[in-house]
Parts: structure tokens; sequence; C-alpha cells
């Protein structure tokens, strides 16, 4: 691929509501600008972004695809985000890197709640963007009602600049709302002809073009004075008033087209490079010195200092690692060093590539504000900054959203723990939405991630990659047990066989602490009655006791044991007979000081629509919640509530439910409280019977 400036770079993150079309696009833009030689489908499975067997299988995209394109003069950099938001991390990832976004909306559906979701997230970045009107060709479109819904949902800036020539299978066509010019569509879409405005349309076209005009004049306080008077604007006017009004978010104008059959990619591509910003256009992105914090500033020039920021890693089974890129300032070439500012690391550059979809293309420089992918690098991951090691530099993290569920995982066939372990490590270098951790207290592997069709993929890819089949389950709760009470017990451990006996005899005064202060220990011998040598064993048998509480085998938490009495014998006596006692004392003790059960309560923030705020407050309280306040963001509610872990499980799938996909959720742990007596009651006899059944 040739070497492009700065200012002829476009990167487009394409976005919508799952099934809206983003990646039957991002294949018809690049049929059109002649990238690629066919037009695949979704149904063959042979599109250049949805190459994964996943995506092929389940017909979804899950990651995001890099798919870069020349056009008329630009490169455009396309990225086709997943629309479902099992998946949220990808998009989140496209959008930081991106300069500008196209929202896809479906003329049958209208917008739906993941088209609202999406501009939310655009919002939230700052993107200037344009919609797509598509499937104008499909029975039922709706251009009228689409716009109308647009409206209703972001406001009256959003203006069409194409009205639809043909209804559903008669679509053939845009009337060009700026250049006042009727645009025909060739069979295969890869040119327009130009005429003049039909006499039907001349009517509808007009009252569009006035509003187009009156959004472009409220841009500038001249043009409105202008266009107040009566006077008309020139042409070179309109263009420039509306590009301005689109990078300064003032505008977003509706396009019109048919992916599938690739009718409107021309005149998309010709608006994306007219329209939309380069990198130039943008202002400089803010960091800090990774070392001192000082803030930082990075302009997308050439002669500046080179900064990079990763924002997505594959793990190729035949390339290895590959991560993608983008480059904020200066320039990167290959065989460079490079430095990882948030691992403190070198990096050596081999060769330097973009891809499209799975192909790579050698590339001789990366220049700021370009997009590209690098292979083998050895500490990078997501999110960490590249800059040069004379003038560091870093970034501020990307802000992927935290797992909202979880689940334990177990290999289908004994002694594959550890290609489980390794396999699912793996994945942690590309998915910063997953996690995985090992909880001691109920010793099993946990995934967790941003829905049940993201974790369904990581057990697939598992069994893809690492040919290890895993089973998947609620994991269980991790409740601990401490004390309400006091006691003062005896332990003695004596036992006399032919030879050497064994003698340890203690006595342990037990009493609770406060919550999170975990376990402290005294020594409070006098006169030698308990030997210096045998105290560490008597702790180290305390601590080992704990790690099985005597109500249902959770670990003990929260509590002060002091050795205050004991004996020994000069012959029998040994580490591990005090270490025995120690541990039968504890056992004797903690069932005479009143033991509880502790649960994990977790924060929870719920934003909602105002209109489920009853349903899902009511939900809370049952799920034994503490609301613990509610605050207004805009139309949506924040509910802000204590919940314990144990009822939370399965969450985030009830919300989507009880909302219709508009609900979302945050979770944090909180802190350790006694599970009530009756739900207390239920996890002892569940234990007791997971113990019978071993």
């Amino acid at each position: 691929m040739k070497y492009y400036s700065s200012e002829a770079i476009r990167n487009v993150a394409l976005i919508s509501h799952g099934g809206a079309g983003k990646t039957s696009l991002a294949e018809a833009l690049l049929f059109t600008s002649g990238a690629t030689n066919r037009q695949g489908t979704i149904e063959a499975g042979t599109t250049v972004t949805d190459y994964d067997p996943d995506e092929i299988k389940r017909q979804v995209t899950i990651n995001v695809g890099l798919a870069p394109l020349e056009w008329a003069g630009v490169k455009i950099n396309l990225l086709d985000t997943p629309g479902y938001f099992d998946f949220i991390g990808d998009l989140i990832g496209a959008l930081r890197v991106a300069d500008c976004c196209a929202v896809v909306v479906c003329a049958v559906s209208g917008v739906e709640v993941g088209t609202e979701k999406v501009w939310q997230y655009a919002d939230d970045f700052g993107l200037p963007r344009l919609v797509l009107i598509n499937k104008l060709d499909r029975e039922n479109a709706n251009f009228e009602g689409a716009m109308e819904q647009l409206q209703q949902h972001f406001g009256v800036n959003v203006v069409p600049v194409h009205l639809p020539i043909g209804k559903e299978d008669d679509f053939k066509g845009v009337v060009d709302l700026i250049e006042e010019k009727a645009l025909y569509f060739s069979d295969d879409g890869k040119t327009v002809k130009s005429e003049e405005i039909p006499a039907e349309l001349r009517e509808q076209a007009g009252a569009l073009r006035e509003k187009l005009i009156e959004a472009v004049a409220e841009t500038d306080d001249e043009l409105l004075l202008q266009y107040l008077e009566g006077e008309a604007l020139d042409q070179e006017e309109i263009r420039q008033s509306l590009r301005r009004g689109i990078l300064e978010r003032k505008i977003t104008p509706v396009l019109c087209g048919s992916a599938i059959t690739n009718l409107g990619s021309t005149t998309l591509l010709d608006f994306i490079k007219d329209f939309l910003p380069s990198p130039l256009d943008l202002e400089a992105v803010g960091g800090v010195h990774p070392e001192s914090g000082d803030e930082l500033k990075r302009s997308p020039s050439p002669e500046e200092p080179f900064a990079a920021l990763v924002y997505k890693t594959l793990a190729d089974p035949y390339v290895g690692r590959i991560n993608y890129f983008r480059v904020y300032s200066g320039v990167l070439r290959p065989d460079s060093q490079i430095y990882n500012a948030n691992k403190d690391r070198n990096e050596r550059i081999g060769q330097l590539f973009t891809m499209r979809g799975k192909n790579q293309i050698a590339m001789e420089q990366v220049v700021a504000g370009d997009i590209a992918a690098v292979a083998k690098l050895q500490q990078t991951a997501t999110g960490d900054t590249l800059c040069d090691r004379s003038s560091p530099f870093q970034f501020p993290p990307i802000g992927f959203p935290e797992p909202v569920i979880s689940f334990a995982v177990e290999p289908k066939t004994k002694g594959d723990e550890e290609k489980v372990s390794s396999g699912l490590s793996r994945f942690l270098e590309e998915d910063p939405t997953f996690h995985l951790e090992r909880r001691a207290e109920t010793r099993e592997t946990v995934i967790s991630g941003l829905g049940e069709l993201h974790l369904e993929i990581i057990v697939s890819r598992l069994s893809q990659k690492f040919g290890v089949e895993v089973d998947l389950s609620t994991p269980k709760v991790p409740y601990k047990e401490t004390i309400k009470g006091q006691a003062k017990v005896e332990g003695k451990h004596k036992k006399q066989t032919g030879g050497r006996g064994q003698y340890g005899h203690v006595f342990l005064e037990l009493a609770p602490l406060a919550s999170g202060e975990g376990f402290v220990f005294e020594d409070k011998i006098f006169g030698g009655v308990v030997p210096k040598q045998y105290v560490p064993a008597v702790e180290k048998g305390i601590r080992e006791a704990m790690e099985e509480g005597v109500l249902a085998g959770y670990p003990v938490v929260d509590m002060e044991v002091k050795l205050v009495d004991g004996s020994y014998h000069t012959v029998d006596s040994s580490e591990m007979a005090f270490k025995i006692a120690a541990a039968m004392a504890f056992r004797k003790g903690m069932e005479q000081s009143q033991p509880v059960l502790l649960e994990p309560v977790m924060n929870v923030e719920i934003t909602v629509p105002d209109a489920y705020m009853g349903d899902i407050m009511g939900d809370l309280n049952g799920r034994r919640g503490r609301i613990q306040g509610v605050d207004s963001a805009g139309e949506l509610q924040k509910i802000r509530a204590q919940v314990p872990m144990a009822e939370m499980f399965r969450y985030s799938i009830d919300l989507r439910s009880m909302t219709q996909g508009r609900g979302f959720f945050t979770m944090a742990f909180s802190h350790y409280e006694e599970v009530p007596h009756q739900a207390a009651e239920q996890v002892i006899a569940a234990a007791a019977a997971e113990k019978e059944k071993e």
C-alpha cells in the first residue's frame, strides 16, 4: 500500500445495533474501492472482516476488524466493530483510536437499543459522525420513519443530505441535497450517473434542502445572519460550513444506501473523503510522562516524537501475537527500537504491516494518524503506549468495562487442568474484558466476561486452539466464617505407642475482631509452660484450622487468638503434637464462640431509563439489596445499591430482559457481612450434602 500523508487519512469506525449491516457495508466499500475483486457475504462466510471461525459460524462480528482501502487520493481505515454488547470491549478500543464514525441504521427496524448505546459511546469519545440508513431496498423499508426516529432520539441537528429515489426493490439512487442532483447507481454499484431531480421528488427535496441549509447556517453567526436576511449561500460556503458543522458535532448528516446490493457505496466514500475529519483536523492528544506524571501533549505531526496506542491484540496461531495500534505523532519504520511506557521495556519492531481482515499488507512506514499492526512483540498488550525512549509519553488507559457475569470452569477430562489454565491465560492477553481467577475459598477456576455469549466464545476458542473441552457452571459463593462471641478452650493431643509418644497441650482464648482485620495471634505464655520453640507450631496449627470453618468449611477471618496456658512433656512433646493440639482447641473454641457465616456484598450501579425504575428497584429488594441512592444522568437514572454476590450471578441476563436491553450495570466488591439466619441454614445444609458426596 502506497504512502499517504496524515491529511489524506480517514479513520472511520462502523457502529450500530447488531444486524444493521456494518460488516456488509465494509464489504461493499472494499469492493467498490477495488480493494477486493468480489463482494463477500455473511451467509457464505466470505466477508473480509468476519473471518474468525466463530464469527462465520454465528454470523456476528466478535472482533473489531481493520479494513483499509484507497479512494480518490485518500486512505480510509474502516474499523468494523461488534454490534452485540457482549463484545463491547472491541467497540470501545475502536472508538478510542477512530477519528469519526458511521452509524448504520436499518431502514426497516429504525433506531434500536444498540443504536442508542453506540450513539452514547460516540458522544463519550467526542466523535463526529454520519448516519447511513441501510437496507433501503428491503420490503417495508421506511426512510421517513427512520429519519423521524433519528431526530426524535438524537435531535433536530440530524439532517438528511440524501433523499432516496425509489422504494424497496425499486430503490435505485439518491437525490444529493447538497449538489441538487439525482444520482443513479449502476447495477454493480461502482458508478453513479448524475441527472436532474425527478419532478415527483422536487418539492420534497426542496423542503429537505432548506432544512439542511438552515442547519448549516446555524453553525456560524455570520452565515446565520446572511441566511435570515434572505441571502443565498453559495455552494462552497455550504460545503465548508457543513464540514465544519460535522467536525464540531453540530450537524449529523444522514446518507442512504443498501450494503448487500452495493447501492450508495460510492456516494458514501465520496462523503467520507470530503466531509469527515483527517487526523490533522483534531486537537492534540493528552497524556503523561510515565515517570514524573507531568501532563504532556502530542500533535498529529510526523515531526513530533513517536507515540502510538495499542487498541487490540490477537493471538494468531501462525504468526503469534499481533498488536494493532494507532500512531498519534511521529513516524514508525520497520526494524526500529521503541519503548513500551506501560511496561518500562524496550521492544524491537520487525516488519510493519496493515491488516485487511486476516491478510497482511506490508508498510514501509506508519505516519501520524495511521493505523497498523506489528507481530511478535514480547511485552506489549492492549492499552499499552509505544513511544520514543528519548521522549517518554503515556496515553490514559482505554477504560474497558468490568465483567458482569462469571462461570466456574472445569475440564471434561481429568488431567487437562494445565492445558485449560495455559489456554485461558493466553486469552487474557487478547481481551481486557475477560478475567480469570483461582478462588482459594471455593477451589474453583472462575472466568468472567460481559455476557454469556462472550464466555461461550472463549470456551469455543479453548477447544479450537488448545484442543480442550470444559464444562461451565454457576460459581460457588466465596463465603467466609467468623465468630461473634468469646471462648477459652483447652486442646490436648496425647498419644502413646510402643516407642516415643506425642504430647501437646494448650489453652486458647478466642475473640472476634472488626470486619477486615483478619487474624491476630498473641503469645501470652509465662514461665515456659509451653516452650518458645513450640509457639510457632501452635500458630501454624491455628492458621491451618482456619482454612476450614466449623459451619460449612469456609475460611475463617477476623479473629484474635491468644495462647494463654498449656503444658509439655520433655520427651514426647514435638512441633507436630502442639500443632495438632492447637487445631483441636481452635475448632472447639470456634463452636463455642457463636460462629456465623459471612457473604461478599457488592457495590452495584445500575443505569436504566426512567420508565424501568420501579421494576428495577423492586427486583433489587427481592435480591436482598439495599438502595444507597439514585442519581439522574439526562434521561437515565443511576441506581446505587449494595447486593449480596449470591444474588447477582445471572443479573446481566435478567437486567437485559427487564429493560429490553436498555439497562446496564457495573459491580465491584464492597465488604463481607453476616448472612441472614435462614439463608445461612441453606448454605450450611448444602455444604453438608456436598461433603457427604465426597
